[in-house]
């Protein structure tokens, strides 16, 4: 009887922890994204279903690969910035998880850095800005405190122009109509000004001159208030195709730190750096005068038509 009983409490145990086990694997969440904002050990992150908050805890594994194969390298969490795509699976649902495992790309991460290099100088004068609004928005209140019984003694010139107004409305309506016009032109870019900026071979270092140059096209870029820059890198054809890929990232990413760093260019005036690798070129790759027109990288300043007035 006894062994019986035992029996049937070991079996009930086995259903009740293979149970709790699908359970456990139901609520596996895997997805990707990109970190929009960090809280401490709590990550946003973008995803294309909506926004996911990641929690990360000292067991969770973060891991990049490592060259062609499976293998994953540790890493510490401080990776894990604004701006970096990833991978991310773990324990909970779509709002909120525990990560268990996060992989990203080493690339991502370079390109992540870049940006936040140029976020930062910016956030610095954001937090300027906003102090300097909230000392304007403190005076302007009590003016406007100061000024009701000023407001109230006014109410009557309030309405005469109120008609004024109104019998003008035609013109309030053109310059609408014209307003509108000229924001719907915003589509169409005109080049304003380029440049090429060439490398020595295997290299992505900025020289003296080409940083001059850069710096020129910078400049004039920010006469206008509505610009893009878009930056493309390319490489000659010596070597191994995703060598030259990955070198011709490398520059068009080193021009884009240039920018932002030393021009002080905003991030939302310049293109993602495209890495072309060895298309487009621009002179032949069978004469070493002619890959060096190739180690390149093209900027181009855009301005639309609505900023630029219709020029």
């Amino acid at each position: 009887m006894t062994s019986r009983r035992i029996g049937f409490s070991v079996s009930l145990l086995a259903v009740c922890l293979l149970s709790l086990g699908s359970a456990l694997a139901a609520d596996k969440i895997k997805g990707k994204g990109v970190i929009t904002l960090r809280s401490g050990n709590n990550l946003t992150v973008e995803t294309d279903d909506g926004t996911t908050t990641v929690i990360v805890t000292p067991d969770t594994k973060v891991q990049h690969p490592i060259g062609l194969g499976a293998r994953k390298k540790q890493v510490g969490e401080e990776v894990l910035i604004p701006g970096l795509k990833l991978k991310f699976e773990g324990t909970g649902d779509w709002s909120q998880l525990t990560a268990e495992t996060i992989t990203f790309d080493k690339d991502d991460l370079s390109l992540a850095r870049v940006i936040q290099a140029g976020l930062n100088p910016t956030a610095q004068q954001q937090a300027k800005n906003m102090a300097a609004y909230q000392a304007n928005k403190d005076a302007t209140d009590a003016e406007l405190a100061a000024n009701k019984a000023d407001i109230a003694a006014h109410q009557q010139e309030i309405e005469a122009t109120k008609q004024e107004v109104a019998a003008n409305q035609q013109g309030i309506q053109e310059v609408a109509q014209s307003t509108q016009k000229r924001f719907s032109d915003l589509a169409t870019w005109y080049v304003k000004g380029e440049t090429t900026v060439r490398f020595e071979v295997g290299d992505s270092a900025i020289s003296g001159a080409d940083q001059q140059a850069i710096a020129n096209l910078a400049q004039h870029a920010l006469s206008y208030t509505g610009f893009v820059i878009e930056v493309r890198g390319y490489a000659d054809s010596t070597g191994k195709l995703q060598d030259n890929q990955q070198l011709s990232k490398e520059r068009a990413q080193a021009v884009v730190a240039y920018l932002l760093q030393d021009c002080h260019v905003p991030t939302k005036n310049i293109t993602a750096p495209g890495a072309m690798g060895v298309a487009n070129p621009a002179a032949s790759n069978e004469t070493a005068n002619g890959r060096a027109e190739n180690r390149r990288v093209d900027l181009k300043l855009l301005v639309n038509k609505g900023v630029a007035g219709g020029e």
